[in-house]
């Protein structure tokens, strides 16, 4: 699986940055042609089971997940959820971490392995590229809402 990996520090508390990276539906809101669909009640929490349905028209394709590790920032321990993947098409886990920092903001270590089915492995840096920029451009605009 290509593993996906990348840093960012923002001004906000980290637990202003987690409220908002763990607000599923401003991923689907950030990334084109998908909707997050919340499929159990709140508040997130281990067991809270979420869809990214990506497509147009009749085209499309769902990303369930199930948010299987939820810790959040206690303002000075770092703050950590985990989804994992159950799609027929997009398999893997993402976790996103959020560490306050001590002169202010927050750093988010965002990790995820990513495997679309039935692509042959010699395109792994394909898919890694392209979640990079996918899910870097999503961090960016999630954190500016």
């Amino acid at each position: 699986m290509p593993a996906i990996r990348f840093v960012h520090r923002t001004h906000l508390p980290a637990f202003e940055a987690w409220l908002r990276l763990t607000d599923w539906e401003r991923h689907g809101a950030q990334v084109p042609f998908t909707q997050t669909i919340i499929r159990t009640e709140p508040p997130t929490r281990v067991g809270t089971l979420f869809t990214a349905r990506t497509g147009v028209g009749r085209i499309t394709f769902d990303d369930p997940m199930e948010v299987v590790a939820w810790r959040p920032p206690d303002g000075v321990s770092e703050g950590l959820v985990k989804v994992v993947k159950h799609g027929r098409v997009v398999l893997g886990w993402a976790e996103i971490a959020v560490r306050p920092l001590p002169a202010g903001g927050s750093e988010i270590v965002w990790t995820e392995e990513l495997r679309l089915r039935g692509l042959p492995r010699l395109l792994d840096p394909v898919v890694a590229a392209a979640g990079r920029f996918v899910f870097s451009r999503a961090l960016h605009g999630i954190l500016r809402a």
